[in-house]
């Protein structure tokens, strides 16, 4: 008589084991080359036709051929960009779901507003900051003030108007920081978009507008705006007789700079590779064309040094905005 011991696993063969092995170290390998599998979508805080949306689609359009996937834009616009910001921080962190950001949504609203509904840099993984834009301070064409020595000088009335898109977005910070630099008093006018604020600006409503400087270019080389002088460290090729503020012994070195980020957890291989084609697709004529159109400046910034540099825009922005007492 036969007797079956049933209390211990029967022995496999160790050719079993080795081939059992073989493929379970086979499947990170897989699930990382099969990235991406569907198609991607990039959220845009703001409306279709403007500069950020006309960014993100040229951006959009060069991942897609680097990637071999198609990657379409979702506009979710409302809240000075920080919808959707908010939609991408609860999204499932695979890779599929994507934000633009720019200094304006991502490290001013942050600094002066504590109830959003997401955290930054803590629910966002950076991937690349891929362009940068001055601000500039604009006065209508008619406008008595002919270069930045005279509005300053106009200034110290304490009567001037300086108009900004929202109270507490970076524009409005930017101007609050000459103000606090130079002393200077001048009264903030807000207004819910560039075109309201232009066209009282144009109407001699208000005295000045701060705005960044590149999406205006049609209305600065059509001679009906004239900007006085621009953020950041040197003069743009589009505008070189502009001086900088730091030519008028006032150091403003912000920027307005655009990026893109996914949510957090999002697997490293996964970040990888949309670092890696961000870089390629940086590379790609017609993108290069639309980020350099009148001024941007391609400045690429990757990973941890993009992270350092939000962390490091909205310890400046929280600043100023302490000192001006500004809260959302």
């Amino acid at each position: 008589m036969t007797i079956h011991d049933f209390s211990a696993p029967q022995a496999l063969p160790r050719r079993t084991f080795i081939s059992a092995a073989c493929c379970f170290a086979l499947l990170p390998l897989s699930a990382q080359a099969a990235y991406p599998e569907q198609v991607i979508k990039l959220f845009v805080g703001f409306p279709p036709g403007g500069g950020g949306d006309t960014y993100g689609r040229a951006l959009a359009n060069a991942l897609g051929k680097v990637m071999g996937k198609t990657v379409i834009i979702e506009n979710r616009a409302g809240a000075g960009g920080t919808l959707a910001a908010s939609v991408v921080a609860r999204a499932k962190p695979d890779g599929y779901s994507l934000l633009l950001v720019l200094s304006g949504n991502f490290s001013a609203a942050p600094a002066v507003n504590a109830e959003l509904s997401y955290k930054v840099p803590d629910d966002f993984v950076p991937i690349a900051k891929f362009v940068d834009s001055p601000y500039g301070i604009m006065v209508a064409a008619n406008s008595p003030y002919k270069t930045i020595n005279d509005y300053l000088t106009a200034a110290k009335s304490g009567k001037l108007t300086f108009a900004a898109v929202g109270t507490g977005g970076a524009s409005h910070l930017v101007m609050e920081l000459l103000k606090q630099k130079t002393g200077l008093k001048i009264m903030h006018v807000p207004y819910k978009g560039a075109s309201a604020a232009m066209n009282e600006l144009f109407g001699g409503l208000v005295d000045s507008f701060i705005n960044p400087y590149v999406p205006l270019m049609p209305q600065i080389k059509g001679g009906k705006m004239r900007i006085l002088a621009i953020t950041g460290n040197s003069r743009m090729a589009s505008i070189p007789d502009v001086p900088t503020f730091k030519e008028a012994g006032i150091d403003i070195d912000m920027n307005l700079w655009y990026g893109i980020v996914a949510p957090a957890g999002t697997p490293k291989d996964v970040i990888d590779k949309l670092t890696s084609a961000t870089k390629e697709s940086l590379k790609d004529p017609e993108l290069m064309r639309i980020l350099q159109t009148d001024g941007g400046s391609v400045l690429p910034m990757y990973g941890d040094d993009f992270r350092r540099l939000i962390v490091s825009d909205m310890a400046r922005f929280k600043e100023v905005a302490q000192k001006s007492n500004i809260v959302q």
